[in-house]
Formats: C-alpha cells, sequence, structure tokens
C-alpha cells in the first residue's frame, strides 16, 4: 500500500504543482525525496529557495513522513538541525493527509509562525517582542543560506532533471 500511495501523490504533484513548492523522488527511491520552498513573496523569506529531504517510513500513510530542512533558516517552528514544530507531523497526522498538504502546511508558517509553540525559544522570543529585528535577521539569514546563487550546492542532478 505504500509504494502505491506515494506513487499517487507524486502524480498528483505533477499534474497539479503547488505555489512556491516542488517535491521529487531523490535518485529511483520512492521512499526519500527532496523538496524545495520558495520564500512567499509577501514574507521576510522572500527571494530565498528552501530545501528539505522527505522520509516516508514503510508504514506510510498511518504514521507521517519525517521531513527536516536542509537549509538553515531562521525561524521560531524550525531547529538548527532542520527539525520542524509543526502538529500535522507529529499528534496531528492523519492518514487522509498526504505530502502536498504537509507542504502547503510548512509553507503557511513561513507567513503565520506560531511563537506560542516554538522549537526555538529565543526566535520566538525575538519574533514576539521586536518583530523588525526578527524580519531584519530573517532577511538577512535568507540572503546567507538560502539566495538563488547556492541551489546548485543543494540539488542534485537528478533531482533537476525530474522537475524540467
Amino acid at each position: 500500500m505504500t509504494t502505491s500511495r506515494i506513487k499517487k501523490e507524486l502524480d498528483e504533484l505533477s499534474k497539479n504543482p503547488l505555489p512556491y513548492c516542488s517535491a521529487g523522488p531523490v535518485e529511483d527511491d520512492l521512499y526519500h525525496w527532496q523538496a524545495s520552498i520558495m520564500g512567499p513573496t509577501d514574507s521576510p523569506y522572500s527571494g530565498g529557495v528552501f530545501f528539505l529531504l522527505i522520509h516516508f517510513p514503510t508504514n506510510y500513510p498511518f504514521y507521517p513522513p519525517k521531513v527536516t530542512f536542509t537549509t538553515k533558516i531562521y525561524h521560531p517552528n524550525i531547529d538548527k538541525n532542520g527539525s520542524i514544530c509543526l502538529d500535522i507531523l507529529k499528534e496531528n497526522w492523519s492518514p487522509a493527509l498526504t505530502i502536498s498538504k504537509v507542504l502547503l502546511s510548512i509553507l503557511s508558517i513561513f507567513t503565520d509562525p506560531n511563537p506560542d509553540d516554538p522549537l526555538v525559544h529565543e526566535i520566538a522570543q525575538v519574533y514576539k517582542n521586536d518583530r523588525t529585528r526578527y524580519e531584519t535577521t530573517v532577511r538577512e539569514w535568507t540572503r546567507k543560506y538560502a539566495s538563488i546563487r547556492d541551489i546548485m550546492f543543494h540539488v542534485s542532478p537528478n533531482y533537476c532533471r525530474k522537475i524540467i
């Protein structure tokens, strides 16, 4: 069931691409994907491209995929290891969810972080108490770690071939 479900989701993603997001298998391994999220234009992440790895467990969709950022990002809900604090990736996971819905949920925290359930408390405090400083730091990190010029260092050649 897992393989057919993942194939179905990949097919759906290719037929109906997501705004600001792309995803697909690394090499020919359906259980390991690479994804990218472009920083939304209405956010301080604008102009950045952020890469993620997605690992589907063998009991997917009954258990959530493991999703981690490989691009450094300044965010209260994403730590230095790329772990993401998002309820649908943990206790609120449902087999009805898809990787498309997961990516859209991750995209939504770019514009609407949850400082009340942070992974990085210091960043959450900056977000709550000094929004200007928060947004300035986000822009600096985006420019430093997620600029377009850095893409070639993060993307495997086969990933590009499948998207193009």
